[in-house]
C-alpha cells in the first residue's frame, strides 16, 4: 500500500486478495489523500471496485467489443443489437488485440481510410466509425481524439416520387413473376399507407381490424411511428388477398405474422419476413427487350432465341429505386392532394412540420400549379386589343378606380392618395 504523487495529483497503489489496485484520487491534499485511500481499500474489500488491470480502457479491442455488446443488450432491441455487432466485424479485424488506451487519431484515420479504398460509401463509414466512437466512449477515450475525427461527408439522398407512369409500371413488372409477389404486396402497402419497411415486416394480423379497415402500427422506428392507419380500397384489397393465401397453411391466427418467414419452402408465421431485397433488386432492374418485349433480367442479348436483339444499353426507369422511396411518394401524394400538416403526420408518424417537408417531394407540375394560381388576370396589349388596353403599369396608374381599388392603395394614413407610380412605392414603403 502506498501514495504517491503524478504530476500534482495524489494516487494509490495498493493489493487485495492479490489483485492490484491502482486508482487516481483526484485531489492534491495530503490528508484528504490519506482518507480516500481508506475508502478505495474498503470498496475494494466489498467488490466494489474493479482491478487496475481489468479496467476497460486497457482491454483489446476484441474483447472490450465483446463487453460493450453485451452491456447494450438491455438498451437495444434485437435489430438494433445486431446492427451494431455487424458495424464492429471490420473493426474487430483491423485494430485486433490493440488495447483501447493505445488508440490513438492516426490508427482511426488509416481505419477511415482503408475501409474507402474498398469503395464503401461515406454513410456506412461514418455509422462504423460511429460504433467505434461508442466503445472509446465506454473507455473514456473519445474525449482525447475527438477534435481530429470528423464525420465524412454524405451524399443527401432525400428519396424520390415516381410519376404517375413509373408507378404503374412499377405494380404491372411486380405482378410480372409469382416470386415478386411478397415484394408487390409489400409495396402496394407502402404506397397507399405510408408504412416503413420494417413496419409492414412486424404486421401481424392482430394488427388489422377487417370490420373498419384499419391497421395499428404498434413498433416503429420512432415513438410517433405507432399509430393507426386507415386503410383505402388497394391496401385493403391486398390485405384480403394476403389473408386468403394465410388461410391455406394456418398462418392467420392472430400473433401470426402478415409477412410470415419462408426459409426452403416452408412457411413459418410465428417468425417474420427479414426481407425481400433480391425479389426487390430484380424486379427494379429487370428491362424490355425493345424488339420483342419480353420481360428480363439484364443482359447483352435479349433472351428470347428468336428474337436476340442486342439490349446491352437499355435500362430500366425502376432502376435504384429504393423501397423506401415508396413512403417518400405516398407521401408525396398527400401533400400534393393538400392535405394538412397535422394529416399528414397523424398517417406518416411524423413528429415534426421540418420531417414533412423531408419526405414530402412536391413535383414540378404541382408546383407550377400552384405558383400559375398567384398570377392574376393576363392583360392585352395594344397590337391585340386596338389600343383598348395598355401595358400594366399604364392600367394600374391610369386606369384605377378608387371605388372599386384596394384600400391598401386608395388610403394612406386614413387619407385618399393619388394613384401616381410615386405615391404607390410610398404606400408600399408604408406598408
Amino acid at each position: 500500500m502506498s501514495i504517491y504523487k503524478r504530476d500534482k495529483t495524489w494516487w494509490t497503489d495498493f493489493s487485495v486478495n492479490g489483485q492490484r489496485f491502482r486508482e487516481s484520487l483526484d485531489t492534491t491534499d495530503w490528508r484528504e489523500a490519506q482518507r480516500l485511500e481508506k475508502e478505495k481499500i474498503s470498496e475494494a474489500q466489498q467488490g466494489k471496485l474493479v482491478p487496475s488491470n481489468q479496467k476497460f480502457a486497457r482491454l483489446a479491442f476484441s474483447e472490450a467489443a465483446d463487453r460493450y455488446l453485451e452491456n447494450r443488450k438491455l438498451e437495444l432491441s434485437t435489430r438494433s443489437l445486431k446492427k451494431e455487432r455487424q458495424l464492429l466485424v471490420n473493426p474487430r479485424r483491423f485494430f485486433g488485440a490493440k488495447a483501447l488506451n493505445r488508440v490513438d487519431s492516426e490508427n482511426l484515420l488509416s481505419y477511415r481510410e482503408s475501409r474507402a479504398k474498398n469503395d464503401l460509401k461515406p454513410s456506412y463509414i461514418n455509422m462504423e466509425m460511429g460504433v467505434i466512437r461508442r466503445v472509446l466512449k465506454r473507455a473514456r477515450r473519445w474525449h482525447i481524439l475527438a477534435d481530429e475525427i470528423r464525420p465524412l461527408r454524405e451524399r443527401r439522398n432525400f428519396g424520390r416520387a415516381l410519376f404517375p407512369e413509373e408507378k404503374a409500371n412499377l405494380l404491372r413488372i411486380a405482378a410480372f413473376r409469382p416470386e415478386w409477389q411478397t415484394a408487390m404486396h409489400a409495396a402496394i402497402l407502402a404506397l397507399n399507407t405510408t408504412m416503413r419497411g420494417c413496419e409492414i415486416k412486424g404486421l401481424r394480423w392482430g394488427d388489422i381490424n377487417m370490420l373498419d379497415s384499419s391497421l395499428t402500427v404498434r413498433r416503429s422506428k420512432t415513438e410517433a411511428g405507432v399509430r393507426v392507419i386507415p386503410l383505402n380500397r388497394d391496401a385493403m384489397a391486398v390485405i384480403i388477398e394476403i389473408y386468403n393465401r394465410a388461410r391455406t397453411f394456418d398462418g392467420a391466427e392472430l400473433d401470426n405474422f402478415v409477412f410470415p418467414a419462408c426459409e426452403n419452402g416452408k412457411i413459418d408465421p410465428t417468425r417474420s419476413q427479414q426481407s425481400w431485397r433480391t425479389a426487390w433488386r430484380n424486379l427494379t432492374q429487370a428491362v424490355e427487350c425493345p424488339v420483342c418485349g419480353r420481360l428480363q433480367n439484364p443482359a447483352k442479348t435479349c433472351c428470347n432465341n428468336e428474337c436476340k436483339a442486342d439490349i446491352f444499353k437499355v435500362k430500366s426507369s425502376l432502376a435504384g429505386l429504393r423501397f423506401h422511396d415508396l413512403r417518400h411518394h405516398a407521401i408525396t401524394e398527400l401533400a400534393e392532394s393538400q392535405a394538412s400538416d397535422q394529416t399528414i403526420m397523424a398517417i406518416a408518424g411524423h413528429v415534426s412540420h421540418k420531417m414533412v417537408a423531408h419526405y414530402s417531394h412536391v413535383r414540378l407540375a404541382a408546383k407550377r400549379a400552384a405558383l400559375n394560381s398567384l398570377a392574376g388576370p393576363r392583360q392585352a396589349n395594344s397590337d391585340t386589343d386596338g389600343g383598348k388596353g395598355g401595358n400594366v403599369t399604364n392600367h394600374v396608374t391610369n386606369g384605377t378606380n378608387p371605388q372599386n381599388a384596394s384600400p391598401y392603395v386608395v388610403e394612406k394614413y386614413g387619407r385618399p392618395v393619388r394613384t401616381r407610380t410615386a405615391d404607390l412605392y410610398r404606400v408600399k414603403v408604408a406598408l
